[in-house]
């Protein structure tokens, strides 16, 4: 078996548009906790564009907010309309905001619960970054359940240096760092970046399958990201409850995959299996519906922004615990 698993620094492109995004549903729900938010965030060459849904009480001053993250040379376009009246009227009632599938993981194989790949690009990744904290990426690949080539790419390095540290983190067979050479331009300055882009990364890493759907700049009656974070919980408590223990002859870490799918206007879920050594189980003793996921998961406690920088799962949120 040959898995292979990618990580982005915060100061990537993408990751930085969707820190944005979050900060702006974090700034709404400060002043007004029923804000509904949608936004999409495109940034790139002192340009930051906002664009996007949201009904609320609250007025921050978005030009502000955005300058404090990205600096004062860029200019801010912000062009933002109320929620549509056919889609708020099932929200009103407590209906998912979309229709949607979305999917949940867990496997006994890592403390995190989350794939052994991930996990080493991730921590690889954050590694690296608290030394050089830049754009940046990596990948892990492994064979056999064996690191077999590390790659890593972050802005403002050295080869020599880099490739020292990166042995420091992890064991290879194979190490390619800064392939394309060293590089000093980077962020907004070298490419344009989008919000929701990166959602494998937020999610589990392409081994396993995901909804699809995005989550910065959502509030919880998207349940693109409430869905795939209750998805999450159910998936931890099996295998908290011994539900997913290693398999009987040891060769095989157990995994657990949740399956929701929502309909818009419509509270519960028209879907809620979970997959276990192929076989599926009902999900039962849950509160699928938006408003029990924000009562179980406590989301109206929750600095989205945090979410954003360093995946969405085995960080400890609530939904990992």
């Amino acid at each position: 078996m040959i898995k292979t698993a990618e990580f982005v620094s915060p100061g990537h492109p993408d990751k930085i548009c969707d820190f944005i995004a979050d900060s702006i549903l974090d700034a709404y729900l400060a002043e007004d906790i029923n804000s509904r938010v949608a936004v999409e965030v495109m940034g790139g060459h002192n340009l930051i564009t906002i664009n996007g849904e949201i009904t609320s009480q609250a007025n921050p001053d978005l030009e502000i907010l955005v300058k404090k993250i990205v600096g004062e040379n860029y200019k801010v376009n912000v062009n933002l309309s109320k929620q549509s009246q056919e889609i708020a009227r099932g929200v009103d009632i407590g209906g998912a905001g979309d229709q949607g599938i979305m999917k949940g993981y867990a496997t006994s194989e890592t403390e995190t619960m989350m794939p052994k790949e991930y996990e080493l690009a991730r921590n690889l990744c954050m590694k690296i970054y608290e030394k050089y904290p830049y754009d940046g990426k990596v990948q892990v690949t492994l064979e056999n359940n064996e690191v077999k080539t590390v790659v890593a790419s972050f802005q403002n390095t050295k080869n020599d240096e880099l490739l020292k540290l990166v042995k420091e983190i992890i064991t290879a067979k194979e190490y390619l760092i800064n392939q394309s050479g060293e590089w000093s331009v980077g962020g907004f300055d070298a490419d344009t970046g989008l919000s929701g882009r990166k959602i494998i990364v937020d999610n589990y890493g392409p081994e396993i399958p995901i909804g699809g759907g995005s989550f910065s700049g959502k509030d919880y009656t998207k349940v693109d990201r409430s869905g795939a974070y209750i998805a999450r919980k159910i998936a931890v408590d099996f295998v908290k409850n011994n539900k997913a223990k290693a398999s009987p002859i040891g060769l095989q870490p157990r995994e657990v995959f949740i399956k929701l799918a929502y309909c818009i206007g419509k509270a519960e879920p028209v879907m809620a299996i979970a997959v276990l050594d192929g076989k599926e189980e009902k999900i039962e003793g849950y509160d699928l519906t938006p408003n029990g996921i924000k009562k179980l998961l406590n989301l109206e406690k929750i600095k989205f922004a945090e979410t954003s920088k360093w995946g969405h799962f085995g960080r400890g949120f609530n939904w990992d615990k």
